[in-house]
């Protein structure tokens, strides 16, 4: 209860999001958002989607996907009200396929967004992927690709998987995609790293942020200056090892190196924020991390920024139609299903963002 009265008074603080933000000349909102099992209703040989069909155990009509479109457009749609601009990158997880993403832009309150999609079929079993949306007006697409999750044999990071269970695992790829904001140079990488449930082990999350890092290190041996941003639902904390070891994450940005990444959620987690609720606890799994070039960028070029009154350079938005009202889950966000019945919400987790400007 502590540290949901201590998210609800940072909203209220913040009061506009771009309180501080806005003294930049031009500013551009990079976010991610976990639309909660986006699946359409229809049957897919291929995926264990069974769950979501109209027969299926959710009982997934058109008319709850409907509604569930209805939502998600909402809620992004707000969130550009409350910015007064739509997002120029938007990463999104939990999503079955592009046709529930066209379906999702297709929205009334979405048609003037004029998002455009990048979009890559991925191995999971369950079927559910990541993608990114992006303004063409901001952002010039230059090249993306799907990265998948692949176990490395160097020692460096011992797996609890034996070797049958590494070669059934399969999890969500990682999304790469490479363009221009403002003509300077910028990658951004989509993930959602392997869940907490059945007991997966955190080396898996670490395993997935290792390839995160020597992708985008990758990335910055090829271009000198490239700006970075790493995002998604990483299943951990900016505190775990996976964020803080593997993706080399840092809480202040004057404790950056050359090769680190600033996570601006470290200390908003530290502080009682929190972008999903478990059990009473509140963690912060939904994250934007950059890289040096991005956090230390030169007077005049594109850096990041803070936000609001008390300067932090992260912001969960959460609004009360997006909260559980009453009841036991009160205070958490306000999902689509509880205890297996339709509840009609949004999402079980709150969208997170941040701004870069000059």
């Amino acid at each position: 209860m502590k540290k949901f009265l201590s998210a609800f008074i940072f909203c209220i603080l913040l009061g506009g999001t771009f309180a501080n933000a806005q003294k930049a000349k031009q500013n551009y909102v990079i976010g991610f958002y976990n639309l909660e099992n986006l699946f359409d209703i229809y049957d897919d040989p291929a995926k264990n989607d069974e769950q979501f069909l109209p027969d299926g155990s959710n009982k997934w009509t058109e008319a709850k996907y409907r509604h569930k479109l209805k939502n998600m457009a909402h809620v992004i749609a707000e969130m550009a009200k409350s910015n007064g601009r739509w997002h120029t990158i938007l990463g999104i997880s939990e999503i079955e396929n592009r046709l529930v993403i066209e379906d999702l832009l297709d929205q009334d309150e979405l048609k003037e967004s004029n998002y455009q999609i990048v979009h890559y079929d991925g191995p999971d079993r369950r079927g559910v992927d990541v993608a990114l949306l992006y303004n063409p007006k901001q952002f010039k697409l230059l090249d993306s690709k799907s990265i998948p999750f692949t176990f490395y044999d160097d020692g460096v990071l011992e797996y609890t998987l034996d070797q049958k269970q590494k070669d059934y695992f399969r999890t969500r790829d990682i999304l790469m995609v490479r363009g221009t904001i403002d003509g300077e140079m910028f990658a951004f990488f989509v993930t959602h790293l392997p869940s907490r449930v059945g007991g997966k082990g955190a080396d898996l999350r670490s395993g997935g942020a290792r390839i995160i890092y020597q992708q985008a290190r990758a990335l910055m041996r090829i271009y000198k200056g490239i700006k970075i941003v790493v995002m998604g639902d990483m299943n951990d904390d900016p505190t775990d090892e996976s964020m803080s070891k593997w993706l080399h994450g840092k809480e202040y940005i004057d404790d950056m190196e050359a090769l680190d990444f600033f996570n601006p959620y470290t200390s908003m987690l530290k502080a009682g924020f929190g972008s999903l609720c478990y059990q009473g606890v509140w963690s912060i799994y939904d994250q934007e991390l950059v890289n040096y070039n991005l956090a230390n960028a030169p007077e005049g070029t594109l850096r990041i920024q803070p936000i609001g009154k008390n300067g932090y350079y992260g912001y969960i938005f959460k609004r009360p139609f997006m909260t559980t009202q009453k009841g036991q889950y009160k205070g958490y966000p306000f999902r689509t299903f509880s205890g297996g019945a339709f509840i009609g919400g949004y999402s079980d987790h709150y969208p997170t963002f941040i701004v870069v400007g000059k």
